[in-house]
């Protein structure tokens, strides 16, 4: 069974399903693959840039806020009459409109004036270490952006916002320790505005957000960008803020559950943004789940990197996705293969069904029936299949035929020559005996009219059976033929010359057409020339006065069952033809349709013998009203093999 073709036939389409199902698996696999991270990545990196541009907004509201704050006329008289309560009521009012951590005024030394504090008022001091008032001052107009503060400006400004900026580095998963255990810097957004009047600059405006701790950024960022979005309980997309590679502001979630603030960047991620401020967006772990990250560096407003803005989405959502989409094409694959075999099977069947029915036929065929049931001609090749089984099989019916024919005219040749050999040793010693004593008696004188009419008659009718006996000794005897290469065209000539008489007469035309460069055929002369004679005399018989006999030879492209070349003589007359009932009987000895007395009916079959002992054959073709040829076919070599 493993080795039938209906076995193969199912094997190979489910092997090709197969191979074209793995092969689109693991194609679609990567591609899919690819696009979702392609995908995830693009999200991500836009998130990234809208996050990036909250950052961006929020700078500018706190330049926006204190550029407003400085238009007002009264702003610039109290700042110029140094009105302390008027100066630090429009603080107030500026810090919680813009939602400030901090703000103050600082006069055209840099020497503070006024904070939003308790102890707001300072009186006038030395300079401070102020970075933004003084980067306004030097530049000489108004600034605003990212900047890093000490801790000593900040507890200048405010002990509890350098409380605030104080984040503990807690050890990451996956990161290495460094010596460092706390941060005590503060990032801030921040910007400053001068103040001037007539040329003179009486004073600095400054203010700023903390981003050490700030939740408001990073979940606006959530909140804008992501939506909220969550997947299976958990936020689908983060936020976070460095100081450095340490988290100062961020809504991932610590393994404690509250916010992962202190926790480090990953190393590859460190040495991408801060120490090369390339911009990075990679599938990495963070704190416990794998996100598809973006980072991209926080630069101060003197273009330094100081820190890194990062956003993440939840690589489970992806993976699932993937895998939903992966699961599906395994599902298709394994359909597919399913289809496969069973169309392997329908097609297995209908090409097996045509060709069970040919090898049961062929069984029959075997057994000796020329019948067998091969079922409804298919299409295509097995349909040609059947057809030339079909034909082979009448083939083998007719050659069948043929030969039952062949050997029953053999035995019936074989039955004749064994009753000719008989009777030639039986009847023509005393046959001759009565022809010699009738002769003599024709002699006498003494006989009267009637009785030599009669002896007549019986020498006649003696010298009848006397023809008979000798067809049949010649048909009995099959004398072996005495063999010489023979011109045919010159043996037609001659055996032409031989009934010239005859023809003319009868007042019948013969033509010869010989052909060309004839090859010479290996013969018996006077035995094919009795054979032409016969057959010509035959037609000479059937033709009436002003037709004609023609005869035609040529090189022959037939070729016998050795596989030999030959001539070919053909004899045509324009006679009374042939019936059909009577072609199969032409050659049977004793056949003959002339009447009684001018035939025996033995010259054809005598005819026959010969041409086969020379490996030859005769056809006939006729048509009654029309006449027949007769075809004589001889190898070259003129022997049977």
């Amino acid at each position: 069974m493993l080795y039938s073709i209906r076995a193969k036939l199912i094997a190979s389409f489910i092997g090709v399903s197969l191979v074209v199902g793995a092969f689109s698996l693991v194609v679609g696999t990567h591609l899919l693959d690819r696009t979702v991270r392609n995908e995830a990545s693009m999200r991500v990196s836009l998130d990234l840039n809208s996050a990036s541009e909250l950052y961006r907004v929020r700078t500018h509201t706190i330049e926006v806020a204190l550029n407003v704050t400085t238009l007002g006329y009264g702003f610039i008289v109290a700042l110029k009459e140094q009105d302390s309560s008027d100066l630090i009521s429009r603080l107030e009012r500026m810090t919680d409109y813009a939602s400030l951590d901090f703000a103050g005024i600082v006069d055209g030394k840099g020497r503070p004036l006024c904070r939003n504090r308790p102890d707001a008022v300072l009186g006038r001091r030395k300079p401070s270490s102020n970075p933004i008032a003084c980067f306004a001052l030097e530049k000489g107009g108004s600034v605003s952006g990212t900047f890093a503060l000490s801790r000593e400006f900040l507890m200048e400004e405010n002990p509890q916002l350098a409380e605030k900026a104080r984040v503990d580095v807690i050890p990451t998963p996956g990161i290495q320790s460094k010596s460092e255990r706390a941060v005590t810097a503060g990032l801030a957004l921040g910007a400053a505005v001068p103040v001037v009047n007539e040329g003179e600059v009486l004073g600095v405006l400054y203010g700023g957000v903390l981003l050490n701790r700030d939740e408001k950024l990073v979940d606006t960022v959530k909140g804008t960008v992501f939506h909220n979005e969550e997947y299976k309980g958990r936020s689908v997309g983060r936020a976070s803020i460095f100081l450095g590679d340490v988290r100062i502001a961020t809504n991932v979630p610590a393994q404690d559950g509250g916010r992962a603030i202190g926790t480090r960047v990953a190393e590859e991620v460190r040495e991408h943004v801060l120490e090369n401020g390339e911009r990075w967006t990679r599938r990495a772990p963070v704190i416990g789940d794998w996100y598809i990250t973006a980072y991209e560096p926080i630069k101060d407003v003197h273009g330094h990197t100081v820190g890194i803005l990062g956003v993440g989405v939840l690589n489970e959502k992806y993976e699932d996705v993937r895998w939903k989409v992966l699961s599906v094409f395994i599902f298709i694959t394994a359909l597919g293969m399913l289809v496969a075999a069973c169309l392997g099977c329908f097609v297995a069947e209908r090409i097996i069904r045509p060709i069970e029915r040919l090898v049961s036929a062929s069984e029959q065929v075997t057994e000796g029936s020329l019948t067998p049931d091969i079922g409804p001609v298919s299409g295509g090749e097995i349909g040609l299949l059947q057809k030339a089984f079909r034909e082979m099989v009448s083939a083998m019916g007719r050659r069948r035929m043929e030969s039952q024919n062949r050997l029953i005219f053999s035995e019936k040749q074989a039955s004749v020559g064994r009753l000719a050999a008989g009777v030639a040793h039986e009847i023509n010693n005393p046959l001759t005996g009565v022809l010699t004593y009738t002769h003599m008696l024709l002699k006498r004188k003494d006989l009267n009219e009637d009785v030599r009419a009669d002896l007549r008659t019986v020498a006649e009718a003696t010298e009848r059976v006397r023809k008979i006996v000798k067809g049949l000794l010649d048909f009995s005897r099959q004398t072996p033929p005495n063999r010489e290469m023979v011109n045919v065209n010159a043996l037609v000539n001659s055996t032409l010359a031989l009934m010239e008489n005859q023809a003319l007469v009868k007042g019948v035309k013969v033509k010869f057409k010989p052909g060309e460069n004839l090859s010479p055929v290996n013969m018996d002369r006077s035995q094919f020339q009795s054979v032409l004679l016969n057959i010509l005399i035959n037609g000479l018989d059937a033709t009436k006065s002003g037709e004609g006999i023609t005869v035609t030879t040529k090189d022959s492209d037939w070729v016998n069952e050795a596989g030999q070349k030959g001539v070919e003589i053909s004899v045509s007359d324009t006679g009374c033809g042939i019936p059909p009932e009577n072609l199969n009987k032409l050659f049977d000895p004793f056949f003959t349709t002339k009447e009684v007395g001018r035939g025996t009916g033995l010259g054809l079959a005598v005819s026959l013998g010969i041409v086969q002992r020379h490996g030859g054959s005769i056809r006939v073709q006729s048509e009654v009203g029309k006449g027949s040829t007769f075809t004589i076919r001889v190898p070259l070599d003129g022997r049977v093999v």
